[in-house]
């Protein structure tokens, strides 16, 4: 799990930032950069780098490693700290808190402004890129390898989509972005794979979901990783997050990922409520329903 680095704000120093900001540029080339580059990214002088190097490597927010040379990269920590301290000082966040929830994909970390936030670390690729040590220089045509970039797309393709769905469609209101960090409402209630619901309460939960789905749908997306996981339920309605796998709906494959999600959902229901849901209810019904803007509420069916 990588740590909460808020801790370490008050630790840096104006240079240390520098250097991590040197070792962030100098990555666009190369997971490993150079020592002897990192002065002209950082615009630190070689005696200010060793001595700045050694701060970082201490704390954990940047790694060495001698292969043909010896270079230096960030750490998920060093790019953390990064944009915690871009969100300080534009004033998004004044005070850190507790965990809400800490994924192989996102960790997500409560965050006060002048309301609570909630502010989510994306972590797509790191995993898979810390496996392998890369030992040869990408080039920026090719920098779309990196776990940096990887993190950085994804949080800029959600904040994307939340500012596009928000406030038609129930998602959480986007904040802030910066790097592969984003800022945004800090949402209430439960999520949907831990509540228990009332007999009269499922049908009216589940049209809810579809009705988010097809509004979403009509704004041009499709969620396309859609679950019990990513919904949160609360007595003013529900909330659907969790969106940089999202598509357009003129991608090539948007149709798959709606059946998909639909399936997923319709699915999830079935099985924790087995008697609820109406057996004469067809993924593919929902489907066409949501993609010619006719959904109908199946608690209508019940009634």
């Amino acid at each position: 799990m990588v740590r909460n680095v808020a801790g370490l704000l008050s630790e840096l120093e104006e240079e240390d930032f520098y250097l991590l900001s040197g070792v962030e540029q100098g990555m666009r080339f190369s997971e490993w950069v150079q020592r002897e580059k990192i002065p002209k990214f950082s615009r630190l002088t070689d005696e200010e780098v060793d001595y700045r190097l050694e701060r970082c490597l201490k704390r954990g927010l940047i790694e060495k490693k001698t292969i043909q040379y010896e270079g230096y990269t960030l750490q998920f920590e060093g790019y953390d700290t990064l944009a915690l301290r871009a969100f300080v000082e534009r004033e998004t966040i004044s005070e850190f808190g507790s965990p809400l929830g800490v994924g192989k994909e996102s960790d997500v970390y409560e965050v006060r402004s002048y309301k609570p936030f909630a502010l989510k670390y994306h972590r797509e690729g790191y995993t898979n890129f810390r496996e392998v040590h890369k030992e040869r220089d990408y080039t920026s045509d090719n920098d779309h390898v990196s776990w940096m970039y990887t993190a950085r797309k994804a949080a800029e393709r959600e904040y994307d989509v939340l500012e596009t769905l928000y406030p038609d469609v129930a998602v959480p209101q986007p904040i802030d972005q910066n790097r592969h960090a984003i800022v945004m409402e800090k949402m209430n209630g439960v999520e949907l794979s831990r509540t228990k619901l009332e007999d009269d309460q499922i049908l009216g939960v589940l049209d809810l979901v579809l009705n988010e789905i097809a509004r979403a749908h009509e704004r041009g997306y499709v969620h396309a990783d859609m679950s019990e996981y990513n919904v949160f339920v609360d007595e003013d309605g529900v909330t659907v997050f969790d969106w940089p796998q999202s598509v357009p709906t003129d991608h090539e494959n948007a149709d798959g990922f709606l059946h998909r999600d639909l399936e997923n959902l319709l699915g999830y229901f079935r099985r924790k409520y087995p008697r609820a849901v109406p057996e004469d209810i067809e993924t593919e019904e929902v489907v066409d329903s949501i993609a010619t803007d006719s959904l109908e509420p199946i608690a209508k069916r019940q009634a």
